[in-house]
Formats: structure tokens, sequence, C-alpha cells
């Protein structure tokens, strides 16, 4: 992944990430708040070696052995040794295990001092709790641990309070800013790991970096999403001057520099699957070449669910099938449609053997004819993975253009329709991805800059000069020069 992924990433996701940034922040004040306040106090001692009149290497020694003794007596602090007679001097109701939750004990390196902690709920009881415990240790090492040699003689361990418990006046936990801090920093870091697995498990098309992923075919073009498709299908058409439609021309430009090498200007449209836009795709395109001055002939070649006579409004009765079967001529079936060049062939009723007629030799004869008399055929097939109407065409033609729609086409499919082209034969020429957002993420600026003579609903004429437009469209469109 580049870094513009992981941009991506957080653009993508960035609603989730602020709601579980936030939510861990709330949770990290409810769990402060819900906890009862606990405060600590402690006492500090000092313990040291006996050695009245002892030469200087003496206290050395004394002061070593020190040292060494002050970790045991860490250990000590939480033996029922010193904190049983804890429990009988302040009349606790607890066992030493049970207090020994509540006191700890620590020995800074190379020092001869021990800290003893004391935490409660009670500020009072925790500085009580923590000068008890070291007048207990104080005693045990004294009168246990190191004995006296004989009974009137003092223990060779002395040990001495240096600092005694003070009533602590703020609680030592929670600490609400720290946990808020903590419960923020977990919500960010759960919120970018759900962005980051929902960007690796979706397998779907989203932009045209994914396109670029997934094969070396060349990218033909990108046609933005336009919630209102279903109504004006002919977007070149109905709006010519709109951003749409010159996605469609700068698609028709790409399409233009395919046939460099010269030979028949035959072209399949398919799809992976159904409801990507390829008729529409299609059927635009048609226009696009038409106003070229170009003579295009739009075929419907699929033969199971035919969409481009409703497209293009015009009688779909008579078309391909009445042709292969020999009840038409061709020339009688293609419909002259607009002001310019473009013939449209139906597919006519639909057959009950759509694949055996696109690979009859019926079929070649069509396609020759077409091809013989028309500067462009563009042939409407069905989608790739569900029949293999478009894999027949594709050997008759020069090659197929594949439409996937962003946000639909899964990558397995298309990577699927990809392999199923090449096992039969077929050349892929290029990809055409629809459907492509305008906003978010995800969104391809498909606009370009106009300048001239537009027309409004009423019919007025109006000049207008350069019209904004996403500066992603330059860097995306890769409209040969």
């Amino acid at each position: 992944m580049e870094l513009r992924d992981y941009i991506r990433i957080l653009h993508k996701n960035w609603v989730i990430i602020l709601v579980l940034t936030v939510a861990g922040g709330v949770a990290g004040a409810a769990y402060s708040f819900l906890q009862d306040p606990k405060y600590q106090s402690t006492t500090q001692l000092y313990v040291s070696v006996r050695s009245e009149g002892a030469a200087t290497g003496d206290l050395v020694q004394g002061t070593t052995f020190a040292r060494q003794i002050v970790a045991s007596y860490v250990d000590v602090v939480n033996t029922a040794l010193v904190l049983d007679p804890v429990i009988q001097e302040l009349g606790l109701d607890m066992t030493a295990a049970q207090l020994s939750t509540q006191v700890s004990a620590s020995a800074p390196l190379n020092t001869v001092m021990i800290d003893i902690t004391a935490t409660d709920t009670d500020p009072e009881q925790a500085a009580a709790i923590a000068d008890a415990t070291a007048a207990s240790l104080t005693s045990a090492v004294q009168t246990t641990l190191e004995q006296p040699a004989t009974p009137d003689a003092a223990s060779p361990v002395q040990v001495t309070t240096v600092q005694p418990a003070v009533v602590p006046t703020e609680p030592s936990s929670p600490n609400a800013l720290l946990n808020i801090a903590l419960g923020t920093l977990l919500g960010l870091a759960i919120g970018i790991g759900i962005g980051v697995l929902r960007t690796v498990l979706d397998t779907r098309v989203r932009t045209l970096h994914d396109i670029e992923q997934l094969t070396t075919a060349p990218l033909l073009g990108g046609i933005a999403y336009d919630p209102s498709a279903q109504k004006r299908p002919l977007i070149v058409h109905a709006d010519p001057r709109s951003p749409r439609a010159e996605s469609f021309r700068s698609l028709r430009t790409n399409l233009q520099f395919l046939n460099i090498e010269g030979g028949p200007r035959s072209f399949v449209v398919s799809s992976a699957g159904p409801g990507e836009g390829k008729s529409t795709t299609t059927a635009n395109l048609a226009i696009a070449l038409a106003e070229t001055g170009a003579r295009v002939a739009l075929v419907d070649g699929d033969l199971r669910l035919p969409r481009v006579a409703d497209y293009m409004g015009i009688e779909g009765g008579v078309g391909l099938t009445d042709v292969l079967i020999g009840r038409v001529e061709l020339a009688d079936a293609l419909q002259k449609w607009g002001r310019g060049q473009l013939f449209v062939l139906t597919s006519g009723p639909v057959p009950p053997n759509p694949s055996e007629l696109l690979g009859s030799v019926a079929m070649d004869h069509v396609l020759a004819a077409l091809t013989e008399h028309f500067d462009y055929v563009l042939i409407d097939a069905p989608p790739l993975l569900l029949v293999t109407d478009a894999a027949v065409l594709s050997k008759k033609t020069r090659g197929v253009i594949l439409v996937a729609a962003s946000g639909k086409t899964n990558k397995h499919d298309l990577t699927g329709a990809i392999r199923s082209l090449e096992t039969a034969g077929g050349q892929l020429l290029g990809l055409v991805v629809t459907m492509l957002p305008t906003r978010g993420p995800d969104s391809y600026g498909y606009g370009a800059y106009t300048y001239g003579s537009t027309h409004d609903a009423d019919g007025t004429k109006t000049t207008s000069g350069k019209q904004r437009k996403s500066a992603k469209a330059r860097k995306r469109t890769k409209t040969p020069a």
C-alpha cells in the first residue's frame, strides 16, 4: 500500500474513526467516574547497621551489608509477620492476604531506604496503615529477623522512620486525564484498524487505481456516476455540453488510437456482470463517434436481454436475429438514428440459441458487411461471466472493451472475466470504469474546462468562459495527445 492508499483509508473512514475516538475518550471518562477514588500515603524508613566505636572499614562493611539486606526486608513487608500486627492494631476486618493488596514496598537502587505505600479509599486510613506497617516492620526486624546476641543487647540492624505518612488530600486514582487519553488513543487505533480491515476485505472496484492493479490492459476512460442516468441514458445527445458527455468524447478519442495499426474497427463492449453500464456506454460512445462525421453501426448483440432499442427510442421488433436466419436483409434491418451517420441494428426477437447464432457463419457475413460499409462497428454483448456470447464475438472482431462499475464490480469477477476472455482467444483492448463517485475519497474529477457557447434549458444562448473542474481530471484522464 502506498501513502495515498492510507490517506484514502483515513478519508473514507473518517466518520468511523472519529466516532470510535470520541467513544474511547467517553469510555475513559466514564470509567474514571465510576471508580471509587483511592488515596496513597507513604512512610520512608532508613536501615543501618550498629557500629559503635567501629573503624572506618567496619562502617563501610556495615553499609554494604545494609544495602544487601534491604531487598529482603522489602519482601517481608507483605508477609503475615508484618501485616497481622497491623490488622490487630487498627482493628481491620480483613486478612493479611487481603491487606497485602493495599500495601507495597520498594527500595531505591543503591540506597538503604525503604518506601512503604498504603492505598485505601479513606485518606486517613491510608496514612494509618502506612505508619502501622512501618512500625510493624521495624519491630519484626529488630526483634525477630535480626535478634540481638544477648537478651539485653540491641539488634545489630536498626530501622528508623525518617518520613512518616502524611494524610493525602488528592486521590491517586483514578487518573481521569490519563484514562481519557488512553481511551482516546485506543478508540483511534481501533477506528484505524477497522478502516484498514474494511479496505483489505473490500473486493469491489472503487477507483481507477484498483483497475491498474488488476490488469495491464490500458484504461480507456472513466465515466462518473449520474443519478439521473436511468431517465436520460443518452447523455451525449441529451446534454452534450455536460462534463459526463465529455467523458464519452475522451473515451472516443482513446478508442480511435486503438486502431493505429489499421484493420477492421469492430469492437465488442461487455462487462463481467449485469448492471455495470455497458449498454449505455456503448450507445453514448456510438453517438460520440458519429459526431465526428464517421459512419457508425451500433449492434445490439445481447440476444438474451436487449437494451439498445429502448435506450435509442426505436422499434426493436426486427433486428439481428432476423438477419442471421435470413428473414430480413441487413440493409433493411439497419435503422438510421439522429442527424449523423449512426445506424442501429437492434437484437430482434429473442432466439432460443443465442450463442450458436452469434458464432455462425451468417454472423461472419454480417460483420464483414458492416466493417466494409462503416468506419466503426460497436457491438453491445452480454456479460462475460454469465454466458459465452461475448467471448464468441471477441474472436470475430478487433477485441473487447470491458466495462467495470465502481462500487459494484467485484475484483474477482473482473479478473475472472479477463481470464475467460483470454481462454476463448479474444483480445482485451482496454477497460472503462463507470459509476465513478464525484464526491468523497473515491471521487473522480470528471469535469472539464468548457469554452464557447452553451444553451440554457429555455434555449437561450449564453457564452461562458472557463468553468470549474476538479484537478483530478487532468491527472487521471489518459487521453493520448
